[in-house]
């Protein structure tokens, strides 16, 4: 990237329950703060007042706004950015940067994707994608199929026989998502899973196993000089 980056938008954390979605509150914070000690001006575009990233002298501007692209398009007009990050806002920020991206809103006004690169989100969001993806680099994946109606949730459960577990795509946290032991389970998470998302992968239960999670964190600068 080339230009300078003085002028960032932020999407937020958006409407919040009690216990839900606090991290994503804390980490846009935190990012907010590194932007103000880089000397960056920061937008943010929040529509809850009950956050900690929208008390006073947290962001430069405040924008209470629904975190939807009609909005956020406005707002990008209006203050022309150099820059958005789209990953401190949770699923609905994700989803709603993927749709700018695809509807040339950020191309139009020469705004760039900071952090987490537009595609990786998209590779990452799309279950089918993803295994294609993970199965790209070598990575085993449980057998699975990537279904958009429930008629072909039903054909790809008997194909790989029961039990099985439902997972939606665009959906952090799980939501929609659950195992299935027989028919009448799958057709009720079915049902759920698809008013949360278009799509839905099937896969075959691996319930019982041991799980083991790790995440990777890399040294930007030192991948830069191949010290990582």
């Amino acid at each position: 990237m080339d230009k300078k980056i003085k002028k960032v938008l932020l999407l937020g954390s958006g409407a919040l329950k009690i216990g839900q979605a606090g991290e994503f509150d804390y980490s846009g914070a935190q990012a907010l703060k590194a932007l103000k000690e880089e000397g960056i001006h920061s937008v943010l575009i929040n529509p809850n007042i009950a956050t900690v990233q929208t008390s006073k002298g947290v962001a430069d501007t405040v924008y209470f706004q629904p975190v939807q692209p009609g909005f956020v398009e406005c707002v990008i007009e209006k203050e022309r950015p150099d820059g958005i990050l789209l990953s401190f806002g949770g699923q609905t920020a994700l989803n709603c940067g993927v749709e700018l991206y695809k509807k040339g809103v950020l191309e139009k006004y020469g705004v760039d994707v900071l952090g987490t690169p537009i595609q990786a989100i998209i590779d990452t969001e799309d279950r089918d994608l993803f295994v294609k993806r993970l199965d790209e680099i070598g990575v085993k994946t449980i057998k699975s199929e990537a279904c958009s109606t429930v008629e072909e949730v039903q054909k790809a459960a008997h194909e790989l026989g029961f039990p099985v577990i439902l997972r939606a795509a665009y959906a952090l946290g799980g939501l929609g998502s659950g195992f299935c032991e027989n028919e009448e389970e799958l057709m009720a998470q079915a049902e759920e899973a698809f008013s949360f998302s278009p799509q839905v992968l099937v896969e075959k239960s691996l319930k019982g196993w041991k799980e083991i999670e790790y995440e990777v964190v890399r040294l930007y600068h030192g991948v830069q000089h191949g010290e990582f």
